[in-house]
């Protein structure tokens, strides 16, 4: 693989070996050999994903355009997608999750919206589920009043509050937004030499946030194409999604990067004030349960969970340096 491709694709692994295949050979068609090159991060998987995914790499061979690093451990999403991102210098990267797959066209249409719009950082397709639906993959920032529309889930509250309500809703428009998630994700190499990698503070959830906000703070945007679509197995690269559904308790991890968030762009005190909006927006929410029969949406131990992971999260995490191009 020679220096500086047109396009760099990481796609980190833990476990998914399978699905890894299937995002692979969505990409056989839409990648130029020569100019763009795609790198496997296996995060330290004990199920034999990486010599899987290798043997299956060289059956079909697609040698010439991908290939599989192993990271000894799995330090998380941020450590894996930074290990790939140093593994070729690329004009810009894509990042995928293992559980998406590319549809026909979708790369050609995120690298024109790079020329399309210089002031564009970060770039998000359209998501789709397995039937063509949109998924909600735009969003606006995570605000400590935000927490009280997160644990009511009211529509009194929400709509009181509507600009402050994470979410935005799926459009066939392009537009502005303050981040997009991660699940595939286009970046120029600029924002990363600017802003620097990913906050390998956050072991898996917020990383993205917290990267667009610092690309904001550089004065990139973050658009929205969605002419370029993926299609995405929402939350079968990872256990919180399916846990989340079923009220079951979440990771640490999780409790831990949206304590790291907080902290960092609001303070302990922001931290400290998203958590007491949270709880008063529970209790509004369980006080309809118990009135009106309402469907719970807590996970087990929530309640408990925000504050222990917030009393052990850093008021101020340290921010990634800027990252040189090679020959500064």
């Amino acid at each position: 693989m020679s220096p500086r491709k047109r396009l760099g694709v990481v796609i980190v692994n833990y476990g998914t070996p399978a699905l890894v295949i299937d995002c692979l050979c969505s990409l056989q068609g839409e990648i130029v050999p020569g100019q763009d090159a795609v790198v496997v991060v296996d995060n330290g998987s004990a199920d034999g994903s990486p010599e899987f995914i290798e043997a299956r790499i060289r059956e079909a061979g697609w040698g010439s355009w991908a290939r599989l690093v192993r990271s000894p451990h799995n330090n998380g999403f941020s450590a894996g997608t930074n290990m790939g991102l140093q593994e070729v210098e690329a004009e810009a990267y894509l990042l995928l999750n293992s559980d998406t797959t590319v549809k026909p066209g979708a790369i050609d249409h995120l690298l024109a919206s790079l020329r399309a719009r210089p002031d564009a950082g970060i770039v998000s397709p359209r998501l789709e589920a397995p039937d063509g639906s949109p998924a909600v993959n735009c969003f606006r920032k995570p605000t400590p009043i935000g927490e009280l529309i997160k644990g009511a889930q009211t529509g009194l509250i929400t709509r009181m509050l509507r600009r402050f309500d994470v979410p935005l809703p799926p459009a066939d428009e392009r537009f502005e937004c303050d981040w997009t998630g991660f699940a595939a994700v286009l970046i120029r190499a600029d924002v990363f030499r600017e802003v620097g990698y990913l906050d390998e503070g956050y072991f898996m959830y917020f990383e993205d946030i917290d990267f667009c906000r610092r690309a904001a703070q550089a004065g990139w945007r973050t658009l929205h194409w969605p002419t370029a679509r993926v299609m995405h197995l929402h939350g079968k690269s990872g256990s919180v999604v399916e846990r989340t559904e079923a009220r079951k308790r979440r990771p640490r991890y999780y409790y831990e990067s949206r304590s790291r968030y907080f902290a960092k762009f609001y303070g302990r005190t922001g931290l400290w004030f998203a958590n007491l909006l949270w709880w008063a927006g529970a209790l509004i929410a369980l006080a309809q349960e118990v009135i009106g029969h309402r469907k719970g949406h807590i996970c087990k131990r929530e309640y408990l969970d925000i504050w222990t992971h917030c009393l052990r999260s850093p008021a101020r995490p340290a921010r990634p340096q800027p990252i040189k191009a090679k020959g500064d």
